[in-house]
């Protein structure tokens, strides 16, 4: 090649650095339209996997097959508390450059940070038990594997997501956004083939209602587990460098964009969790209101509504329990660095993550208990990110001129309240402990 040609090549940009591009266009107001929308859009939709996961599938289904249509409601309220703080940890990741970890690295003290980040270890550990095992149960239903093969494949498949994050943010997003995809569309499937009564879903969407006690215990487990530590931690992490702003004007359109697709995200998340209960409701809940758990669903699906519905549940679970696992891995480095400030070869961290669900099938413990002990553990964690994101986005020390405003603040403070009581109330009876108007629950 002549020299004089070879000077004028330019080097193809990433997909990521074209979608900075783009974006940078819609800031100088030379783009509009809802391809502007599109190149803001991604930390929303990998959050919004955390709302989707394996343990979500378990509990919907629970609620649907043993109370129909009367817990909709709760879903609801669960889903508009988790928009507000995916909302908030957004803010703070565009506002301060920095993640909620490393906030907490830089304004709390040391002893404090070490905690965190030990509770924070566990809780990621404790999510990817029902992500991973989730995974894996899926693929060796539908493909009559061994479970130990379906972990394998599972494992493989998500270390070879986690492999795209070397080329850039973007083919990471666009991954598990097509993920999203699938579970949406597998439900919007199952609300076709299940008969659903959508008039009284309708009703009891918006009709607050708790038969007994024991959809009471339900209902909290639902509000206790919708929250999730990590996606609370990552959300931040993946907002604070994916689109640099030069001042605060440019802020403000970054976060008017976040605030929008947060909103979108997790509707579809929320639709997706009411089309869970919907779905077991109108399968379950008239003859088989003992369905609880996973598999028992799927073996109940095939002889009621035939072995399409019972595949496509499958195939909405492994989409979650690989897309899942994968954003817990990216959210465990990112607390890691954050709160130690070091990092550890995506491998060895999908190894750690992965070796309570190993230990739970090489040990035949019972996968539900296994879960319950999960849920305990992410409990406990849950309060530590939420009160710091309420200290840090209520601070005009830290959040300028966008610091939250007494509604926003009321509303978050009144939330992480409720979380907590919730959470107490979800653990003092897991572990037994009599509890005025829980009595008789079980």
């Amino acid at each position: 090649m002549h020299p004089a040609m070879s000077e004028t090549i330019v080097p193809r940009r990433s997909l990521s650095e074209r979608t900075v591009a783009a974006a940078r266009q819609v800031l100088a107001g030379k783009r509009a339209g809802w391809r502007a929308y599109a190149a803001f859009a991604g930390p929303a939709l990998i959050a919004s996997i955390a709302y989707m996961d394996p343990g979500n599938f378990a509990i919907n289904i629970q609620a649907g097959a043993r109370y129909g249509y009367a817990l909709l409601w709760v879903v609801l309220f669960a889903n508009l508390l988790a928009m507000l703080f995916q909302a908030l940890s957004a803010k703070l990741g565009i506002v301060t450059g920095r993640n909620l970890a490393e906030m907490c690295h830089e304004q709390f003290p040391q002893p404090v940070v070490w905690a965190m980040w030990v509770v924070s270890e566990v809780a990621a550990m404790a999510t990817d038990l029902a992500e991973f095992l989730g995974g894996a149960i899926g693929l060796s239903l539908l493909f009559h594997m061994p479970l130990f093969a379906g972990m394998a494949v599972t494992a493989a498949v998500t270390y070879g997501v986690l492999m795209f994050e070397g080329f850039g943010f973007r083919p990471i997003e666009l991954i598990i956004g097509s993920m999203v995809s699938i579970i949406a569309l597998c439900y919007v499937a199952e609300l076709f083939i299940a008969p659903v009564d959508w008039t009284s879903a309708a009703v009891h969407t918006v009709m607050p209602q708790i038969p007994d006690a024991e959809a009471l215990l339900l209902s909290v487990g639902i509000i206790g587990a919708t929250v999730m530590p990590h996606a609370v931690y990552l959300h931040s992490g993946l907002t604070q460098a994916r689109m640099p702003v030069r001042n605060d004007g440019e802020r403000r359109q970054v976060l008017r964009f976040s605030n929008q697709e947060v909103i979108v995200a997790l509707a579809v998340a929320g639709l997706v969790n009411m089309a869970m209960v919907m779905m077991a409701s109108g399968a379950f809940h008239a003859g088989h209101p003992e369905v609880a758990e996973i598999e028992t669903a799927y073996h109940t699906l095939t002889p009621l509504l035939g072995a399409a519905a019972a595949g496509v549940f499958l195939l909405s679970l492994i989409a979650s329990g690989i897309s899942a696992s994968t954003v817990g891995t990216m959210a465990g480095q990112m607390i890691m660095q954050g709160f130690v400030g070091f990092r550890i070869p995506i491998w060895l961290r999908r190894l750690v993550t992965m070796l309570p669900a190993i230990a739970v099938a090489a040990l035949g413990v019972n996968a539900t208990d296994a879960l319950v002990i999960s849920q305990v553990a992410l409990s406990i964690a849950l309060p530590l990110p939420m009160i710091a994101l309420v200290i840090f986005t209520g601070r005009p020390d830290i959040m300028g001129a966008f610091t939250n405003s007494r509604l926003t603040h009321v509303a978050a403070l009144t939330g992480t309240v409720i979380v907590m009581l919730l959470n107490t109330v979800l653990i003092v009876q897991i572990f037994g402990a009599a509890i005025p108007g829980f009595s008789g629950a079980r």
